[in-house]
């Protein structure tokens, strides 16, 4: 039997593909009808990954997460974008693109290695204090950093975190992974012997968590988020630009060493 006929037929079932012109969906709903004038920009982004619309609430929390990483000034990455923006000023993708090539874990990223703890607590069934200090103790072991906690600005408290926090109790998504996470702080300060702030990322992995977002999916929110940032910068860099200027401070201040002296 011909060997292309075996195998599976690949199937996708987030959206409908050009080859139907009679009908657009998405994850089966009439994307014309039952999406586009009805429902949001973060209510269709949560679905069109999970597969089901969020509740209200969580689509508060989902939006805020969204917003809260979208911008922080003059990050690397949006100076990248800023600086790849002005060498090719036609093409508004490709300094987005580059902007978001530096979210990851040092800039915007420890989101996923959060959730990933918390999906390990909550598969175990461990008891919450144990499996915190076992955690914490590991990572002090290794000396490694534990995920979502420290920061190298705020201290002792991210407000960011604890604005999502307030935002995940108003909406009545507050539970078990949020509570986790805190008990987690209290044993990574007791393991290390000093306090580590609970960052951004790390309620951002325990919101998520608790609207039921995919791990996998958590730095995507964090892409999704920033790429809107540094929109923003793009434009504004062709309306005041800061690039030349730096640039031309770089050429002035920066100049190369001299040559070693040869025998």
């Amino acid at each position: 039997m011909n060997e292309e006929k075996t195998r599976e037929t690949p199937i996708t079932r987030i959206g409908s593909a050009h080859a139907r012109t009679d009908v657009l969906t998405m994850r089966g709903k009439d994307t014309l009808t039952e999406i586009v004038g009805v429902r949001s920009f973060s209510e269709t982004f949560f679905f069109i990954v999970t597969g089901r619309m969020p509740e209200p609430g969580q689509t508060v929390c989902f939006d805020a997460c969204l917003n809260i990483l979208m911008d922080h000034g003059l990050t690397p990455g949006a100076m990248v974008a800023r600086i790849v923006g002005d060498s090719v000023p036609e093409d508004m993708q490709v300094p987005v693109a580059a902007g978001l090539l530096t979210v990851a874990n040092r800039h915007v990223g420890t989101m996923s290695g959060a959730g990933r703890l918390l999906a390990e607590w909550q598969a175990g069934g461990e008891d919450v204090d144990v499996w915190a200090m076992r955690t914490a103790e590991r990572f002090r072991d290794r000396k490694r950093r534990v995920p979502g906690f420290g920061h190298p600005h705020y201290f002792p408290d991210d407000p960011r975190a604890e604005r999502l926090f307030e935002i995940a109790a108003a909406a009545g998504c507050e539970g078990r992974a949020i509570a986790a996470l805190r008990t987690l702080g209290k044993a990574v300060d007791a393991a290390l012997g000093r306090h580590f702030t609970l960052n951004v990322t790390g309620a951002m992995a325990a919101v998520l968590t608790e609207i039921g977002f995919p791990v996998e999916a958590f730095r995507g929110v964090a892409v999704v988020g920033r790429a809107a940032g540094l929109v923003a910068h793009i434009v504004e860099e062709k309306q005041a630009g800061l690039t030349r200027p730096l640039l031309r401070m770089a050429d002035r201040e920066f100049t190369p060493d001299a040559p070693d002296e040869q025998d």
